[in-house]
């Protein structure tokens, strides 16, 4: 897959995206991250990408040429229209599912936005898929766009050790993760649950889908409208309303 990350802050995506997990992911070939400088494709001599707001008011909006023509020689470049996100508090809530599906394209391009927003215009003439990651406000697109690249990443064959990775992790399959526990088995008084220091498989796989549904039940009942629940889970979840 590749991702190209459309931005005025080339350097801080870039920073970001060549750690951890996915910076080695970067390095082995197995996923394609790219940021481009939005700046580079302005006509103002000064590098001026934004102005003043018709009508007035508070800040300056990002110019529609610089980001048009950036996402069109993005396309002349890989020889196709990428598939592509403009981060906005103004688009529909960023879910596991829709990373799920993101992650089988072959191409994404992540657009941010700053300062007061971007041109309506260049909206309307590339008609992105809009995305939020929350609700609530940032100073730029940066920050969700390296969210959005991080957990399609990961979801990328060979990027992660094992699927189970992801597959038993919050979201996934609109359940909460039942907790985690390393060594020390007694940390300040508080003792690992003996059913995982037992050896016994299946008793521990049990003992987890309890508590992933007891999580989502006590935290996030709304997730559990959407989730895979077998004739025990819904037992189990049935005398926790009790």
């Amino acid at each position: 897959m590749r991702i190209d990350i459309l931005t005025l802050f080339p350097q801080m995506c870039d920073s970001v995206m060549s750690e951890s997990i996915i910076g080695r992911a970067r390095r082995s070939g197995k996923v394609e991250i790219n940021s481009i400088d939005i700046r580079d494709y302005t006509l103002d001599k000064h590098r001026r990408v934004d102005d003043k707001p018709y009508g007035g008011g508070m800040g300056m909006v990002m110019a529609a040429q610089p980001i048009f023509d950036c996402f069109n020689s993005l396309c002349k470049q890989i020889g196709s229209r990428p598939h592509l996100i403009y981060l906005t508090p103004q688009g529909k809530t960023l879910t596991q599912e829709r990373v799920k599906e993101l992650a089988k394209l072959d191409n994404i391009a992540l657009l941010c936005g700053h300062y007061e927003g971007i041109d309506e215009r260049v909206i309307e003439e590339l008609q992105p898929e809009e995305i939020s990651v929350g609700d609530y406000v940032l100073t730029g697109g940066e920050l969700p766009a390296l969210i959005v690249a991080d957990s399609v990443s990961r979801m990328l064959p060979g990027v992660l050790s094992d699927d189970e990775c992801f597959e038993e992790e919050s979201h996934y399959n609109s359940l909460l993760e039942y907790p985690q526990y390393t060594h020390p088995s007694v940390w300040n008084g508080r003792e690992v649950p003996e059913v995982l220091l037992s050896g016994h498989h299946a008793n521990v796989e049990k003992w987890r889908r309890e508590k992933s549904l007891e999580r989502t039940f006590n935290r996030r009942p709304d997730m559990l409208d959407n989730a895979c629940l077998t004739e025990d889970d819904k037992t189990f979840l049935s005398n926790l309303k009790t």
